[in-house]
């Protein structure tokens, strides 16, 4: 069995925490094992409606689907159907209007790993001295940079980096990005939000990930450490590892 931990925690700044996980080694209806992870937007507590309601109802989704069906696209259906649902219910009350959520998913069958995104919420692989980001933000400074009219930690970058140009629940329809990824022996995988990614650098998560002994203590070590450095956001973080070619999920 691959170890793994999720947690959330309000940060140092706001009163609520809009970050929701679900994490399960176990069976979801046709997939493996399931890990998902969203960060909440709108005031009072849409954002955390936004969140919780995606997560689960993702779930719930993919443990109702009657059909066998490629796992991406099962996903991919799910996906539209939380998204018009929460599109709805933010049209339909007002103490919900504005609201949405980014939105991560991941799931290992074997030594394949398959990730999805939606927003600025992040799926990291950490191999030894090794950290990359798997997922590509949907965020305007991300979008900027890919054009090449933004530095990538200027002034403006860091003043911009919150405004995201994808999530779920804010328009009548929105597509996920997926990657599919072989694991290695020793990978670890870090689905995180952004009050992990702008509060940690990458350098300090592959260390904390690197020199902590288990995976709750990784998480914690993680969590602490975006507390310290300001805690400006919710930080909501799930971690797997380490893989074992002869131990998978």
């Amino acid at each position: 069995m691959m170890d793994f931990y999720a947690k959330t925690d309000k940060g140092q700044r706001r009163r609520m925490n809009q970050d929701y996980v679900f994490a399960s080694d176990q069976p979801v209806g046709a997939l493996p094992n399931l890990f998902l992870l969203a960060d909440g937007m709108g005031g009072h507590k849409a954002g955390d409606y936004a969140s919780r309601y995606a997560v689960d109802e993702l779930r719930s989704y993919i443990e109702k689907a009657a059909e066998p069906q490629p796992e991406i696209r099962l996903l991919q259906e799910g996906i539209r159907d939380v998204n018009q649902r929460l599109y709805r219910l933010a049209q339909q009350n007002t103490n919900l209007s504005g609201m949405g959520t980014t939105l991560v998913i991941a799931f290992i069958e074997e030594s394949n790993l398959t990730i999805g995104n939606i927003g600025d919420s992040r799926a990291y692989l950490i191999h030894g001295n090794s950290i990359r980001q798997i997922t590509r933000d949907h965020s305007y400074v991300e979008e900027m940079v890919r054009r090449g009219l933004m530095r990538r930690g200027s002034k403006e970058y860091m003043e911009s980096r919150n405004i995201i140009t994808r999530a779920v629940g804010i328009e009548p329809q929105v597509e996920a990005d997926f990657f599919e990824i072989e694991l290695s022996e020793g990978d670890y995988l870090l689905l995180c939000s952004d009050g992990l990614s702008n509060m940690v650098d990458n350098e300090s998560i592959r260390n904390i990930i690197r020199e902590h002994s288990t995976v709750q203590e990784k998480v914690q070590a993680l969590i602490d450490m975006a507390n310290i450095n300001g805690g400006k956001d919710n930080i909501g973080i799930v971690l797997t590892g380490p893989y074992r070619e002869e131990a998978t999920i």
